[in-house]
């Protein structure tokens, strides 16, 4: 079984010394935040229409790549 996407992204958080940290910092404390889904849309139209704490979409794009990787 695939593990969602929010849980690849909680595995970053840390001090926040760089973009995919402070996001996965910041996802961790949305409560609204899609966290069981491993869709790349339902969890791109979230971030684009309903947070602010991203402070480009290139930094989603190049971690859900990463995520994909991880989970061959």
């Amino acid at each position: 079984m695939r593990r969602s996407f929010y849980h690849y992204l909680v595995t970053l958080k840390g001090p926040a010394a760089d973009y995919e940290t402070q996001f996965a910092n910041a996802a961790a404390k949305d409560i609204r935040f899609p966290k069981h889904s491993e869709d790349y849309h339902e969890i791109s139209s979230y971030l684009e229409m309903e947070v602010n704490y991203l402070p480009t979409m290139t930094v989603f794009d190049e971690l859900w790549e990463k995520y994909l990787e991880n989970n061959k």
